[in-house]
């Protein structure tokens, strides 16, 4: 079955971007836009790849999926007679992410490789097309809705519409803010790390031990531990520490790499197998052991910046810029993100953090205090609770923000349906007569040729 899917998908992708051949029916083409075709299979297809998704399909799908088709190559029409362009490395990377998700969901390159019956590469020029054209379509929507802007006037009306029983009810959310500083382990701790990994080379090179056993022993990350140390990398993937990249694109396939140190501790790794950009290693990590010395030094220093922040002689913002170590936070202000932005429900908190906040007021800052990450680092941080909401139903006062972004998307969708309105009659229509009593496309059929038969 996953087999099936899987190629079938290929298909729809490479087939979503051929030529008309004017054979309507014989080819399988079931609409034309311009010179860029729809195939029986490109809607067969979204319709397995929804199933497979687990999505609930609704009685009509045949006509939204053959609508969205539409829509799509409309877009990518007008996006080339408006010079809209898509560069070369820009599809590499969208492929390269493709494929990383193909190669997590099937377990190694090797296993998408027998699965699909074809190569990598192969996999990726199938897309190709296909991706680059939903870019462009992408881009070509953004342009047609990047000055739509909404006032507050218009914001108020939409609200004032929604019935009572509608309106959305949120749970309690935080908006919270952490300086992080990762204890540094004294000289002595850290050479011990690297006189393991050191060790572990050995017995593997030697044939007493094998790296997947040892990793499965020994590793401190926790992300590939289980799997024995089995990590699909891509050599773009900015996620990645540069470090450990630059290491691991030196070796051959079988070759293990010197100790080296990145930001998360210090490594070995060995090439299992590379194809371009894209390889598949394992590595094994050892995190030098943090000592209470050294988090009492940390602690010590952050109580100095929070003395600052209490005081108001340092802003928050100026507190993470200079003194947090937490990478992610650098991009937010120090602010936690979940899938609301800042807004954050108990659940998407870790349990030390809970019980850190129980008892702290908004405006807070609590002591510096030691935890462990998710990657398994001793850390110390300073948590500031900027804002806290009672479970509420949604009303204008504390919840404009996301009202307005509502309304601000269905004034954009307003502004693209007058705009389809406008262009649907400049476009070559062809549209096959199974989809003559979709109700959504009876606007395309207005315009559409002569129907095939």
């Amino acid at each position: 079955m996953f087999r099936y899917i899987f190629i079938a998908l290929l298909f729809a992708a490479a087939g979503a971007t051929a030529q008309t051949g004017h054979k309507v029916k014989a080819d399988g083409i079931i609409g034309i836009v311009g010179d860029k075709v729809i195939l029986h299979s490109d809607i067969q297809n979204a319709i397995l790849d929804l199933q497979r998704q687990g999505t609930q399909l609704p009685p009509d799908v045949e006509c939204h999926i053959m609508e969205q088709q539409l829509i799509g190559k409309a877009m990518v029409l007008q996006a080339e007679k408006d010079s809209i362009l898509v560069g070369d490395d820009e599809v590499e990377a969208l492929l390269d992410n493709q494929i990383r998700g193909f190669i997590a969901q099937y377990g190694s390159k090797e296993a998408l490789e027998e699965i699909a019956g074809r190569t990598v590469y192969q996999i990726k020029e199938d897309f190709r097309a296909n991706f680059r054209e939903r870019e462009l379509a992408k881009r070509m929507q953004q342009k047609v809705v990047e000055n739509v802007k909404i006032t507050p006037q218009e914001v108020k009306a939409y609200f004032d519409k929604i019935p009572a029983n509608e309106l959305q009810y949120y749970e309690s959310e935080m908006e919270i803010g952490e300086v992080v500083v990762y204890p540094k382990a004294s000289r002595d701790l850290e050479k011990l790390a690297m006189d393991d990994l050191a060790d572990y080379k050995a017995q593997i090179e030697s044939g007493k031990a094998s790296f997947q056993s040892l990793a499965s022993l020994y590793s401190d990350d926790p992300g590939t531990k289980n799997n024995g140390g089995l990590f699909n990398l891509n050599r773009t993937d900015k996620q990645v520490d540069p470090a450990f990249v630059n290491q691991a694109f030196r070796l051959r396939e079988g070759q293990i790499s010197p100790v080296f140190k990145s930001k998360f501790g210090y490594h070995i790794i060995k090439m299992e197998s590379r194809a371009g950009d894209d390889a598949v290693v394992r590595h094994i990590l050892k995190i030098p052991t943090v000592t209470d010395a050294e988090i009492k030094q940390s602690i010590q220093m952050l109580d100095t910046v929070r003395s600052k922040l209490v005081s108001g002689t340092l802003q928050f913002g100026a507190a993470v810029a200079r003194h947090s170590e937490d990478e992610s936070s650098k991009f937010t202000g120090g602010m936690k993100q979940g899938p609301n932005g800042n807004f954050l429900t108990i659940d998407q908190l870790d349990k030390d953090l809970v019980t850190m906040l129980k008892d702290m007021k908004v405006g807070d800052y609590s002591q510096p205090t030691s935890y462990t990450d998710e990657r398994g680092k001793k850390a110390v941080r300073i948590v500031f609770l900027k804002s806290r909401s009672e479970p509420h139903r949604e009303n204008m006062a504390d919840d404009y923000d996301r009202i307005a972004q509502r309304a601000l998307e269905i004034k954009k969708q307003g502004v693209l349906e007058k705009w389809f309105a406008e262009k649907i009659p400049t476009f070559y229509l062809l549209i096959d007569n199974q989809f003559g009593t979709c109700s959504s496309l009876q606007n395309w059929f207005r315009y559409s040729s002569k129907s095939n038969k």
